[in-house]
């Protein structure tokens, strides 16, 4: 029994290591497109992760990756509302995704346009939703509206380069992802 419980808890901790890194590996591809607005592999990472190893990883990841990146970007109000998004984003890939092996070009591409319409849709509606109440006092449906249509193109190119970020590295990650899970039995 003892010797059961000794592997359980090794397997927790793999996963824990598994997670800080691809929450590194997020926060780093967000530092490296700062010049760039919305133009951000974090979500594409955050998505891939809950996805491969799961939806509670994806969920940590994202909410992990969101705290941390902005300790670079700057604090604020709005890291719990990234936070949340971002944490949705992982859980929602990986209630829908999880235990499919997403290899191949026709998988690829529907997870790809999966994760771009994700970000566009939630993370853009929690954020857009998440600004009017920063920045208004009384918040009614004419605010929400001017602040969900002012915020559409910048969600629509947050959405877009996820969808590139997606399909450019995801086969890669996938595949890195699965090996780790497959070697360590996780």
């Amino acid at each position: 029994m003892e010797e059961m419980q000794y592997y359980s808890h090794c397997n927790y901790r793999r996963k824990l290591v598994l997670i800080a890194v691809m929450s590194a590996i997020a926060v780093v591809s967000r530092s490296m497109f700062y010049m760039l607005p919305q133009v951000k592999p974090m979500a594409a990472v955050i998505l891939i992760t809950g996805a491969a190893v799961g939806r509670r990883s994806g969920a940590l990841t994202g909410m992990v990756s969101a705290l941390v990146s902005n300790f670079i970007f700057g604090q604020g109000p709005w890291t719990l509302w990234q936070m949340v998004a971002f944490g949705l984003l992982g859980y929602l890939s990986g209630c829908l995704f999880s235990g499919k092996q997403i290899n191949g070009k026709k998988r690829l591409v529907i997870f790809a346009l999966f994760s771009g319409a994700s970000v566009f849709l939630l993370y853009g509606f929690i954020m857009d939703t998440g600004a009017a109440f920063m920045s208004f006092q009384k918040v009614n449906s004419t605010i929400l509206l001017a602040t969900y249509i002012s915020g559409a193109p910048l969600n629509a190119i947050h959405g877009i380069s996820t969808l590139l970020f997606v399909f450019l590295m995801g086969n890669a990650l996938f595949r890195k992802l699965y090996r780790i899970q497959k070697k360590y039995g996780l």
